[in-house]
């Protein structure tokens, strides 16, 4: 396991638009990650409120699910994404620190299906929710 979760590592460190939007893994294994998201003030979507761009935590959610797949002990390589829901709940609080946590449940021998939940200072209130397949490939 340790393998894979350096390689997921790697790939998120390696990924452009993860490093323009300051992504940080914080954990990773076992068909679990987790990525935060500072505030920053070039992602707001919204000049008036300074809420983040819909997109920026499209990016972030999308990301931790892919690494979610990446360390799933079944997964034998890299994946994409095939189909991802985002539920949007509510804005993120301005100047709040958005986390996202990802599980991948189930892999069967093509498909990975994962969930994840966005959230800032106020966990109990998700930000957004997420529910996506993603493509299994053979070897890393």
């Amino acid at each position: 396991m340790g393998d894979k979760t350096q390689l997921a590592r790697q790939f998120i460190q390696a990924i452009p638009h993860a490093q323009e939007l300051g992504l940080v893994l914080t954990e990773i294994g076992d068909g679990m990650a987790k990525i935060t998201m500072p505030y920053d003030t070039k992602l707001i979507g919204d000049p008036k409120t300074g809420v983040i761009h819909g997109g920026a935590v499209s990016a972030l959610m999308d990301t931790c699910c892919g690494a979610a797949v990446m360390s799933h002990p079944l997964a034998p390589g890299g994946t994409a994404t095939i189909d991802l829901r985002i539920d949007y709940m509510r804005a993120a609080t301005p100047g709040q620190t958005i986390t996202t946590k990802a599980t991948c449940h189930h892999i069967s021998r093509n498909v990975a299906f994962v969930r994840a939940v966005a959230v800032d200072d106020d966990a109990e209130r998700p930000v957004a929710t997420a529910s996506g397949a993603f493509s299994v490939e053979a070897g890393f």
